[in-house]
């Protein structure tokens, strides 16, 4: 074999390595695979159930084995970490109205049929927080219509029941949150107070 065909195959050779390099890069940050990582990875394992806001890098997910939920917005940027205790409920809203809901001590109110086409499809968790009482996703809007590989609203809303449904379940198990009642604060001793055991001297 001639050095210039030698040179050649191992031209096309590293080509071939280097395009298969970056198919796998690709592949490898893939929006939902990669969110789905950080999902497990703040779980401490693989999540029971996952929903991925498609083209927003949002996204949330639960494990039973810890009990925690995670809600996670700008590519994990954002991330909150919840106990499944303080899971209150969830809805569905399309074009900014609730059409579904579960809600812990409440009657499951399934989707209706949905007439016409939406504008927008959201699913919120509602948590037992103050500081952080919900989150919202939302799983497709209108302009998505131009976007590459953007999910359909049908698709769309069938995966937004199917996470209702998992929360409903997780309703179900979960034990009601009891109020935490803090323990009294402690007052120290004044430094002037005597201690306990100086009393008057006793009578000789």
């Amino acid at each position: 074999m001639s050095e210039f065909v030698r040179t050649v195959l191992m031209l096309a050779a590293a080509g071939l390595a280097v395009s298969g390099l970056g198919s796998w890069a690709l592949w490898w940050n893939e929006e939902e695979r990669r969110l789905l990582r950080l999902i497990a990875r703040a779980l401490g394992g693989e999540p029971d159930g996952a929903i991925v806001a498609r083209g927003r890098n949002a996204a949330a997910g639960f494990r039973l084995e810890t009990r925690q939920m995670v809600v996670m917005a700008k590519g994990g940027a954002s991330a909150l970490l919840y106990k499944l205790d303080l899971l209150e409920g969830a809805e569905i809203l399309i074009d900014n109205v609730v059409v579904a809901r579960v809600f812990r001590g409440e009657a499951r109110r399934a989707l209706d049929r949905i007439e016409g086409a939406p504008q927008q499809v959201s699913v919120r968790m509602i948590f037992n927080d103050a500081r952080h009482p919900d989150f919202e996703l939302d799983l497709w809007e209108i302009e998505d219509l131009g976007r590459k590989r953007a999910p359909i609203p049908a698709k769309t809303i069938q995966e937004a029941r199917t996470w209702l449904a998992r929360i409903d379940a997780l309703l179900k198990q979960a034990p009601t949150v009891q109020p935490r009642v803090a323990a009294p604060e402690t007052v120290p001793p004044r430094a002037e107070d005597p201690p306990p055991w100086d009393d008057d001297e006793d009578d000789v």
